[in-house]
């Protein structure tokens, strides 16, 4: 399987810092159903999916 055929799992530190956001921002956004939707790992951990990311982002020029 490549790495084009995977959809790459982006960290909350990478998500933070290409929106330059504080991480109690992001969380907020979670919380409250408006940020991209995550994967919680068993470890307490969360990934974003790179296109539920890039999903988001779009959606949100749109609404701009």
């Amino acid at each position: 399987m490549t790495a084009r055929t995977r959809d790459e799992k982006m960290t909350v530190k990478e998500v933070i810092a290409d929106l330059k956001v504080a991480p109690s921002t992001f969380y907020r956004w979670r919380q409250l159903g408006k940020g991209p939707r995550s994967i919680k790992l068993p470890n307490g951990d969360v990934r974003i999916r790179r296109s539920e990311y890039e999903r988001w982002l779009a959606e949100r020029e749109d609404a701009a």
